[in-house]
């Protein structure tokens, strides 16, 4: 789906007010109905890690670092099976798998005689029953699941939706009958840096000669085609197999 300029400006001011919830995704959609519901999640997403990236140093200061995790301490006593890390993550506009991460890292450096590698806190935000505490765990697994655009589970949907648009590519060049390469088969000739697909004929789609296609399942905006173009594809177009 192709958006103006203007519609898409329209939809990102509106995000501009909204907390990062399924909630706020629902309101967008009423809002926006002509929109698919992939276009607005996309959109949702792209927005709120750019406001996450802006505000993230003042997150992981000692004192507020600190100041949250006796937030946290404070709620459970109160009330354990109150939602008490999400709802501290949407009282300061945090998404919820990061300040997860914050809390399970001060709880384990608190009650670990050495401190957690990433690795281990990476896993147990995976897999919160690894816990040492079950009303931390309960507390992460919220967080988790109510986080519409970081955390372990949105990484799982990010790479499956990934590969099924890479699998369409694949069946929409096979059924045009078109000539090409894979990525496995580009490193199997020593390339380690490819597009998802290779057109050993090039094609010319609305006057512009298609050599290569790189499949990203997420909306193009102007900074993430800026990003795209210094990260992969430029090196893509200095290459003459390419």
């Amino acid at each position: 789906m192709i958006l103006s300029k203007a519609q898409y400006d329209e939809i990102a001011q509106c995000l501009v007010s909204v907390p990062p919830t399924r909630q706020s995704l629902r309101k967008l959609k009423q809002r926006f109905p002509s929109q698919s519901q992939a276009t607005l999640q996309s959109i949702f997403s792209q927005e709120y890690q750019k406001h996450i990236k802006r505000t993230h140093a003042k997150h992981h200061t000692l004192e507020a670092m600190e100041s949250y995790y006796q937030r946290y301490l404070n709620g459970v006593m109160k009330n354990g099976g109150a939602p008490v890390l999400l709802e501290l993550a949407n009282e300061v506009d945090y998404a919820p798998s990061l300040m997860a991460r914050i809390i399970l890292e001060r709880f384990l450096q608190e009650h670990e005689e050495t401190p957690p590698s990433k690795s281990v806190i990476n896993s147990m935000l995976r897999d919160p029953s690894q816990i040492p505490d079950g009303v931390l765990a309960n507390q992460v697994y919220q967080c988790i699941v109510n986080d519409c655009s970081y955390g372990p589970l949105v990484d799982c949907i990010k790479h499956a939706i990934g590969h099924e648009h890479e699998l369409l590519l694949r069946d929409l060049l096979l059924e045009k009958n078109l000539s090409f390469l894979d990525e496995d088969q580009l490193r199997a000739k020593g390339y380690d840096k490819t597009p998802d697909f290779i057109l050993q004929v090039p094609v010319a789609v609305e006057g512009h000669i298609i050599h290569w296609i790189e499949s990203k399942a997420s909306f193009g905006d102007e900074c993430s085609h800026h990003a795209y173009l210094h990260d992969q594809f430029w090196s893509y177009w200095n290459r003459s197999l390419f």
